[in-house]
């Protein structure tokens, strides 16, 4: 095998472990890789799916785009450049993207191989307005928008749990910021790039010390409301 040819399948390889490490719905993982010589075809995996809670496959079609954008961090990371395909086979819908790697990035990018998911109430300070400005152009990078909320938009005290009996949600109120993520149009297209969106704000948030949560009493609309907040975290990066 040659050198080169070697490391782009070992940096593939690499794409496709740090697209497992992305959020998906019920952590169900609902997508399948294919390597090819130097590529990856992206697959929605039908048997992890439920058609009683996810008949139209939204949020799993979501999750894969989110898995996707993962996918070309690290790749970017790694020091490689990749073209993206969405949806190259009409005829086969599960067939969601093809990543084609092109060759050498004229320079790595930084790119964090830990995210973590904690439910609780953040004790941290409301994120300022350039933590914020860091998250928006993140999203519209993906093609996606970003509509922050303030208290008289949103429904807190059934989104954060304020009216639960150990009160613990009140301090949602205090420091977490909300807001609504979401792409235009209903297609698996717009789902698939939603995805990407969300993978790019949340990697962001860690990126810059700021807790992102997608509430899941909302996720089930054709937007998802981010809950964020300032909190601090070791940062783990690929090299």
């Amino acid at each position: 095998m040659r050198a080169d040819t070697q490391a782009v399948t070992e940096a593939l390889a690499s794409a496709v472990a740090a697209a497992g490490l992305a959020p998906s719905i019920h952590d169900t993982r609902p997508w399948r890789w294919r390597m090819t010589d130097n590529g990856l075809d992206l697959h929605l995996e039908s048997s992890r799916l439920s058609d009683v809670t996810e008949p139209d496959v939204r949020l799993a079609t979501l999750s894969c785009g989110a898995a996707l954008h993962h996918a070309r961090v690290s790749l970017a990371a790694q020091g490689w450049r990749a073209t993206e395909t969405r949806m190259p086979d009409p005829a086969r819908p599960e067939h969601l993207a093809r990543l084609q790697v092109d060759g050498p990035a004229p320079a790595p990018v930084e790119a964090l191989t830990v995210r973590r998911t904690n439910r609780r109430p953040p004790p941290g300070r409301r994120i300022g307005p350039d933590e914020l400005a860091a998250i928006i152009t993140a999203v519209h990078a993906e093609g996606s928008l970003l509509h922050v909320l303030y208290p008289n938009q949103a429904e807190l005290a059934s989104w954060t749990g304020v009216t639960r009996s150990t009160g613990t949600g009140s301090r949602h109120d205090r420091s977490a910021l909300l807001a609504i993520r979401y792409k235009r149009g209903e297609q698996p297209m717009n789902w698939l790039r939603a995805g990407e969106a969300l993978s790019a704000a949340w990697l962001t948030a860690a990126e810059i010390g700021v807790s992102l949560l997608p509430l899941s009493a909302n996720v089930t609309y054709p937007y998802v409301v981010l809950h964020l907040s300032s909190i601090d975290l070791p940062i783990n990066r690929i090299p």
